[in-house]
Order: structure tokens, then sequence, then C-alpha cells
């Protein structure tokens, strides 16, 4: 399925998804998940540093959903489809670099906040996280819902 510039442009510049897949027991599991690539038709990739509940559900049932909401604009998204799990070993080089790029502009911008607001803070959560990723979700998108909020003017 291709994926509209304007979809494609709200999950690009959203920080994480939440990223929802079927557990065990048939419930819903949702995370959330950075997104390192987007093809217009219809492939989005994503980072997992830990291979916990959302690869176990994965490996068991590829039926997946990407969940972004602009909390400005209220536009939003749920993207469907089906996931493929790529190994480490498997991943392509420029999808870790963009992970890897997005992880240090988001350590800059909280330090750099931090400062602007004259708090001193040594949490840097990413500082924390696996240095490689375990796996790559790579989804073949099935089906987008539109969560944009419509407003009807009242004359």
């Amino acid at each position: 399925m291709e994926l509209t510039d304007k979809t494609i442009k709200l999950l690009e510049k959203q920080g994480f998804v939440i990223v929802s897949t079927i557990n065990e027991n048939g419930g819903i599991h949702s995370v959330a998940k950075g997104i390192v690539g987007i093809e217009k038709e219809g492939k989005v990739f994503i980072i997992d540093l830990f291979k916990n509940h959302t690869y176990k559900n994965l490996k068991r049932n590829p039926i997946v959903s990407i969940t972004a909401i602009d909390e400005n604009s209220y536009d939003g998204f749920t993207l469907q489809g089906r996931a493929k799990i790529v190994p480490r070993e498997d991943i392509q080089d420029h999808l870790v670099s963009k992970w890897e790029d997005k992880i240090i502009e988001r350590i800059s911008n909280r330090m750099i906040s931090s400062i602007q607001k004259g708090k001193k803070t040594n949490d840097h959560h990413e500082a924390k996280l696996p240095k490689h990723p375990k796996y790559l979700i790579e989804i073949d998108v099935d089906e987008v819902e539109d969560l944009s909020a419509t407003f009807k003017i009242n004359s």
C-alpha cells in the first residue's frame, strides 16, 4: 500500500511511535519505539534494542500496528500490517546510522533544553540503552487509518 506524503511527514517527525502486537493470550501489547526508515511504497522500519515481548509476539504472530499522533495539530495515523524480523547482522548500515543519529540528536536536544531551563541533570536515558540494536522490525503496511481530528464550525 502506498503511503501519502502527509502520513510520511507525520511519522518522520515523531520521536517515537506506539507499536502494538498481540501477546500469547490474544491481548494487546503496546510499546514506544523509534522509526528509522519509511518507504512510500508502504514499508516502515523500526529498530528494537531488546528481544523481549514485542520480539516474542512477532515471532508468534506478525500482525502489528503503529500509532502516531501530533500533539499540536491532532493529526494522527494508525498503520496496520505484517512484520518481518530482520536479524541484527542483516540490518542495512544506513538504517543503523539513522538510528544512531536520532539518539545523538535526542540527547543533544535534552541537554540543550536542560541548560536553557537552568536544570542540572545527569539523566540521559539514551546513554543507558544497549549500544547496538538486537533486530529490525520491517513492516509491510496493509491499511492506514486517519485519526486526525475533524472539527465542524457551527454557524
